[in-house]
């Protein structure tokens, strides 16, 4: 029997659920566990494609092609496995899927209820995730805040699949622990009401993970065990810390891992001591030098406040390269429009040791952004660019290499469409068939020799993943490579280019894909390290 872990939080949303339950499975991993990581969104939408990023934060793309939550990211950065389609639920396609098997008789005839039909079906994928993995421990992350509406048939089938294993389940609560300004205590009343809530979904959590600034002290640990029915031992500290990758090395020091195994009564395959894990945070918290990296993007604003979620994957992948050569990564925030706004201010990208350009989509910002890559382009600056950014600085090549009135077909009909959209998009658009419906997932891409990308990857045959509608329009290929724009990679099958570089220039390499999805903290992508690499030469 499969073991398998509910994580639920308490008290507010964005305490770190993804990143204990990223850290939790990394940690029975090194005690010789397969784990594998299932997010639950209670969203109605059926996917995350069709979410506002400054709202929800990144849209991560797996390789089977399924947009996600950003938390199923960071399952796969710290699992260093892959997650796929039945890992990631939301109440939307929790539903589309019991509607679909009504519709075909799959029910037999009988009435379908809300429960226990929606928490079955939960159940089932739970269960269908874990054996597709062939997974000895699924972690399961509720989303929210327990005492939400959206969530309650979430926690209603993790109690209905606890009451038919009782030995197999396991529920961890992660609460906060505020300490407010005026009263310099930290307050444990919050998370009492937020078990209390819980227990009102006839759910006790074994193990609690206390959120706060600080590390907890015996006297919280103890009232907490008091008053929420736990063993102290199994109030686990989780205080803020810089690095989200010390989070394991936290949790293996409060024993938390050990305890998981006894209250579901296993014993470790092995002991690991998480050593290179050890070496990776202790080169995150020594090194010195930096590496300075601005990122040229429109969805981190959101008022007076800046949403680094929206590029989360793209600044992990930025740390994992920087970390890999030593490096502390300084990150700065550069909007898209202001450049628009005033063109005197390209020149403080001078003062960058690399500038990327990211993904998006719609045209606000774009003129801003190839205001960005010409300069970058024509004072050597090292320059990687992401799917938009890609198609941008063809866009920006055609412009002012090759002297078109060049454009995207996704910003207008006029001038040279040196980006245009695939026929299967057209028909897909024009019926308005928008979710789900993208360029997505894993694809082929042939290197050509000699390229920068050739000397990152070191092989011919590479397999990125995508998230667009738009691409290179060959029709203009032959010119755009006559005036010296480099297909560094094409697509075999479809013969669509998925990079582009330039020559004669330290670092400018553009791709169709997103490269951010597939970099790990312990094996950077290849080309975040060579971006990172030409940067530190710089």
């Amino acid at each position: 029997m499969k073991k398998y872990i509910f994580v639920a939080g308490g008290v507010m949303s964005g305490i770190g659920k993804g990143i204990a339950v990223s850290s939790i499975g990394r940690v029975l991993k090194s005690k010789g566990f397969k784990v594998t990581a299932i997010k639950i969104d209670p969203y109605i939408n059926v996917d995350a494609g069709t979410m506002n990023p400054v709202e929800h934060g990144e849209v991560f793309v797996t390789e089977d092609g399924v947009e996600c939550d950003q938390d199923v990211g960071n399952y796969e950065r710290f699992l260093d496995e892959n997650i796929y389609t039945d890992n990631y639920m939301t109440t939307g396609k929790v539903y589309q899927s019991v509607i679909n098997k009504e519709r075909n008789l799959e029910y037999n005839g009988k009435c379908v209820e809300v429960v226990p039909d929606i928490p079955n079906e939960v159940i089932a994928t739970i269960k269908k995730a874990g054996e597709k993995t062939n997974s000895e421990f699924v972690l399961i992350e509720i989303g929210g805040t327990v005492g939400e509406y959206q969530n309650m048939l979430f926690l209603e089938a993790a109690r209905m699949l606890k009451l038919a294993h009782p030995k197999d389940v396991l529920f961890i609560l992660v609460s906060y622990l505020p300490i407010p300004n005026k009263i310099g205590e930290m307050k444990t009343k919050p998370t009492q009401y937020a078990v209390r809530t819980l227990n009102s979904a006839g759910i006790q959590p074994q193990i609690i993970l206390a959120r706060s600034d600080k590390p907890l002290d015996d006297i919280r640990k103890n009232k907490i065990s008091v008053f929420c029915s736990v063993d102290q031992r199994d109030v686990i500290s989780a205080p803020d810390i810089d690095s989200i990758y010390e989070v394991p090395l936290n949790f293996e020091k409060e024993n938390l891992g050990n305890r998981i195994l006894e209250e579901l009564h296993l014993d470790p395959v092995y002991e690991k001591d998480l050593e290179d894990w050890s070496k990776l945070v202790n080169t995150i918290k020594t090194v010195t030098d930096p590496v300075k990296i601005g990122i040229v993007g429109k969805y981190f604003e959101t008022g007076k406040f800046t949403l680094t979620d929206s590029y989360i994957s793209v600044i992990e992948s930025v740390k994992h390269a920087a970390y890999f050569f030593n490096k502390k990564p300084e990150i700065q925030w550069l909007s898209a429009e202001d450049y628009e706004q005033d063109q005197s201010k390209l020149k403080e990208l001078s003062s960058f040791d690399g500038i990327i350009v990211p993904g998006g989509f719609g045209n606000r910002g774009t003129e801003g952004k190839i205001k960005v890559i010409q300069y970058c382009r024509e004072n050597k600056i090292p320059f990687l660019g992401l799917c938009l950014g890609m198609q941008l600085s063809v866009i920006e090549f055609a412009r002012n290499v090759c002297g078109l009135n060049a454009n995207s077909t996704e910003f207008t009909k006029e001038g040279e469409l040196v980006i245009d959209v695939m026929p299967e998009q057209k028909v897909l658009l024009k019926e308005k068939k928008y979710g789900g419906t993208m360029r997505l997932g894993a694809y082929d891409c042939k290197i050509k020799p000699g390229t920068i990308s050739a000397r990152a990857y070191n092989k011919e045959l590479i397999s990125e993943r995508h998230r667009h509608r738009y691409e290179l329009n060959n029709s203009c290929r032959k010119l755009l490579e006559n005036r010296g724009l480099v297909m560094a990679g094409v697509n075999p099958e479809k013969d669509l280019v998925e990079i582009i570089e330039i020559k004669d220039h330290p670092f400018f390499v553009a791709t169709q894909f997103h490269p951010e999805f597939k970099s790990r903290p312990l094996r950077p992508h290849p080309l975040f390290r060579e971006f990172i690499n030409a940067s530190i030469q710089r």
